[in-house]
């Protein structure tokens, strides 16, 4: 089998991207070489769920060790285990070769269709990635929270402004904090009370960890919004919201975090006004949308 061959998954299946949106939330945090197998797992599902482990080992370009070791670092006891849930997950699934990264000349109706399949890909791993316990946490503590403060760089700072905007429609205590030195100093002056939401989808943005870890030294519970398990801004938090979903060409990579992202703090914000009626009425007030549970 050639090497630059992959079988990635069809757009309507649901099972098998929910799963792999388990285990790249999985792996954050893995040495080299197990990284190069989870990559190709992420990749070509169909060829690691029908291969030996010397088969696999030789594509990544890693030893067998390497592979079983890979397999136990995403939370399978080996690598047979992993081939037996590849196996459940893609039930009667089938395959396709992945879309390449789009290029110069690629069409607009290339473009649209890219982008409507990375948020279509985004929203399905992320329901296999999100932890429902973690969320239904985070509600609690946004609901008894003093003030919340929420930060995120680049792509995610967009994101921080609307997670904001509808918290704030909500009656709660909120604020963004753009300027990074004007963040660590809000930081500092947080207490036990407080709740700090970070949002970044590597989970190693370097002035959102610095401004977590203020808040943290200050007391505060910290929120993370973020792509992966095991990265040290979801380490660092008391409640870690990972999103996962499967590595994307460059150019859409921010795209599909960025819909998870606000996905999830979308829900988080209904559930908050949902759990107090007195928050739904002043959602309705400000003119937000909310669920129609009636």
């Amino acid at each position: 089998m050639k090497g630059d061959s992959g079988n990635s998954v069809s757009p309507d299946d649901g099972p098998l991207t929910r799963w792999l949106g388990t285990v790249q939330a999985r792996s954050g945090d893995l040495a080299a070489s197990e990284a190069k197998v989870v990559k190709l797992l992420l990749s070509d599902p169909l060829f690691v769920g029908t291969s030996t482990t010397a088969q696999v080992a030789a594509r990544a370009g890693v030893s067998a060790p390497s592979v079983v070791r890979a397999a136990r670092a995403i939370g399978f006891t080996g690598f047979t285990e992993l081939k037996l849930e590849i196996a459940r997950a893609r039930g009667t699934t089938e395959f396709f070769a992945p879309s390449e990264a789009l290029t110069g000349n690629a069409s607009t109706a290339t473009v649209l269709e890219t982008s409507i399949r990375t948020g279509t890909d985004a929203m399905t791993a992320l329901g296999g990635a999100l932890d429902v316990a973690a969320l239904d946490e985070a509600v609690s503590a946004v609901q008894g929270a003093g003030q919340v403060l929420v930060v995120g760089a680049g792509t995610s700072a967009a994101v921080a402004a609307d997670a904001v905007f509808r918290l704030r429609a909500l009656g709660a205590r909120v604020a963004g904090i753009p300027d990074h030195e004007s963040a660590m100093i809000a930081m500092r002056l947080l207490g036990g009370a407080d709740v700090v939401i970070a949002i970044s989808s590597t989970g190693r943005t370097s002035s959102t960890l610095s401004v977590a870890d203020a808040a943290c030294s200050a007391g505060a519970k910290l929120i993370a919004v973020t792509t992966q398990y095991d990265t040290p801004l979801a380490v660092l938090a008391d409640i870690a919201l990972v999103v996962g979903g499967a590595p994307l060409p460059g150019q859409m990579a921010a795209a599909g975090s960025r819909l998870a992202q606000l996905v999830v703090l979308d829900a988080l914000a209904a559930a908050l006004a949902i759990r107090d009626p007195d928050r739904s009425r002043r959602a309705e007030h400000a003119g937000i949308d909310l669920p129609d549970l009636s």
